[in-house]
C-alpha cells in the first residue's frame, strides 16, 4: 500500500460537543510507559533531558531545522522578501498560537476532557479540531498514548501527538494546522518527522510501526489526511537517520565553548 491523501469540503452539521467530549469514544490501551522529560535550549535550539544517561538529546524538530537543504531555505527567505518580514512574523506567530489551542483541544479530546477557550483564538481552534475529530478520528481503533515523549538512545528525542491502532496499524499520527491546503510533494519533511518517532518507538519498545498519519485541518475548516506506509515509510526512516549523521557531523565543527543552556 502506498501513501494515501484524503480531503474534506467545510461541513457545518457537526456533532454536539457533549458527543465529542463522550470519554467511551476512544478505546485506550495503556500498553506501554512513557517517559517523563526536560526540555532545555541551547543556542535557542530544544534538547530533550530523558534520564541520567540520555541528555541534551536534540529535538526531531531541531535536527530536521538544522540539515534543511539550501533550496528549502532560500524558498523561505524569497518568501519572507516577497510579503515583508514584520508580516511574514505575524503570519508565522498567528499559525504557531493557533496550532497550540489546537493541538490542547485536540489532547484533552483524547483524554476525555473538556476543553473551555472562549478567546478569538480559542474558538476558530475548537472549530479546526472537532473537523479533525469528525473527519479523521474515526479510524483510530486503539491509543496507546498522547502527547507522549519518544527517544532514540544516544541520538534523538520529540513528542508525538498520539500513538496507537490507525485503521489497523500501528501509527504514529500527528494534528497539523494549515494555513491554506497542502499537496503531498509539499510536506516531506513532515513525513520524515513521523518516521522519526516511528523509528524510536520501535527501537525502545520493540513494536513495529509501519504507518505515519497527517490529520491537517486549515482555519476556513479544509480537512486533509496524509498516510505514509510501506516501503515509502521505511525509506523516509533511513533519510532521516542520515540526517541525524549529518547534524552529529555538523556539530562536531561547533565550538563547545558557546553552548550554553537555558531551562
Amino acid at each position: 500500500m502506498t501513501g494515501t491523501c484524503t480531503m474534506a469540503a467545510m461541513r457545518e452539521d457537526r456533532e454536539p460537543k457533549d458527543k465529542l467530549h463522550n470519554k467511551s469514544v476512544l478505546n485506550w490501551n495503556k500498553k506501554f510507559t512513557y517517559p517523563k522529560s526536560q526540555r532545555s535550549m541551547i543556542l535557542g535550539k530544544r534538547h530533550y533531558d530523558i534520564s541520567s544517561t540520555q541528555t541534551k538529546l536534540p529535538s526531531v524538530t531541531t535536527i530536521l531545522s538544522a540539515t534543511q537543504s539550501e533550496e528549502k531555505r532560500q524558498a523561505l527567505a524569497n518568501w519572507k522578501l516577497r510579503v515583508g518580514e514584520k508580516q511574514a512574523d505575524f503570519i508565522r506567530d498567528s499559525a504557531a498560537v493557533r496550532g497550540t489551542a489546537m493541538h490542547a483541544y485536540l489532547e484533552d479530546y483524547v483524554l476525555g476532557k473538556k476543553r473551555v477557550d472562549l478567546t478569538d483564538v480559542g474558538k476558530l481552534a475548537e472549530t479546526m479540531a472537532v473537523k479533525i475529530i469528525e473527519s479523521g478520528l474515526g479510524d483510530l481503533k486503539e491509543v496507546w498514548g498522547s502527547e507522549v515523549t519518544l527517544y532514540y538512545p544516544d541520538r534523538y528525542a520529540g513528542a508525538t501527538d498520539l500513538v496507537g491502532l490507525y485503521g489497523d496499524q500501528e501509527s504514529i499520527c500527528d494534528y497539523k494546522q494549515s494555513n491554506k491546503p497542502k499537496r503531498r510533494e509539499w510536506i516531506g519533511e513532515m513525513f520524515l518527522q513521523l518516521a522519526a518517532y516511528a523509528s524510536a518507538h520501535n527501537k525502545v519498545y520493540n513494536t513495529k510501526i509501519t504507518q505515519g498519519v497527517i490529520l491537517m485541518c486549515t482555519p476556513d475548516h479544509f480537512f486533509q489526511r496524509f498516510t505514509v506506509d510501506g516501503q515509502e515509510f521505511i525509506d523516509c526512516q533511513e533519510a532521516f537517520h542520515k540526517k541525524v549523521d549529518q547534524y552529529y557531523r555538523d556539530q562536531e565543527h561547533q565550538p563547545q565553548e558557546k553552548k550554553t543552556e537555558n531551562k
